[in-house]
């Protein structure tokens, strides 16, 4: 499967030193993210990586940009986020076999892996950017509209707020 945003930059153009690209979606690729991701939509997304070879793969370092709107997860109301965030990604050839095991240091940067002499810089970003997402956005009408519709906070459901009713009924003799 293409990935939507796919910009693939081939290995033998990244030199022994430090190499910039950019990389930016066109309206329908945009179009294209937002369905995937379930977002209302996508206005912008630009990534711009610092590329460096090294022994195992490939150290990029960048910045992500972003706009897109998000719907509210209790009310569906649109949310406009803007993402500008430092990333640091490897990239690393995929490994043989399944049976191969890699170790992940857990302080090293995320690790993409690739096949063949090309690395996906869009489907990079794209990835990079559904990270950087509130995977439960919410309005400011959230709380009410969860509240009217009877589910609990997280401080009604959990251990204290079992003690807090527990206590409540204790308190009218029950």
């Amino acid at each position: 499967m293409t990935p939507e945003f796919s910009r693939p930059h081939r290995l033998d153009r990244i030199g022994a030193g430090e190499s910039t690209v950019a990389v930016e979606a066109t309206a329908d690729e945009r179009a294209a993210l937002a369905r995937r991701f379930g977002l209302v939509a996508l206005d912008r997304i630009a990534a711009t990586y610092a590329l460096r070879r090294d022994s195992v793969g490939v150290h990029a370092r960048g910045r992500l940009s972003a706009a897109a709107t998000q719907a509210c997860v209790a009310t569906g109301v649109p949310l406009p986020v803007t993402v500008d965030e430092e990333f640091e990604l490897r990239f690393l050839p995929e490994p043989e076999t399944d049976a191969e095991e890699i170790e992940l240091d857990a302080g090293a940067c995320d690790t993409v892996f690739y096949a063949g002499g090309t690395i996906d810089l869009g489907e990079a970003a794209a990835e990079t950017l559904v990270l950087a997402l509130d995977p439960f956005p919410r309005s400011s009408e959230a709380a009410q509209a969860l509240k009217e519709a009877g589910v609990l906070s997280e401080e009604e459901a959990g251990p204290f707020g079992a003690l807090a009713e527990l206590k409540e009924k204790l308190k009218r003799g029950g």
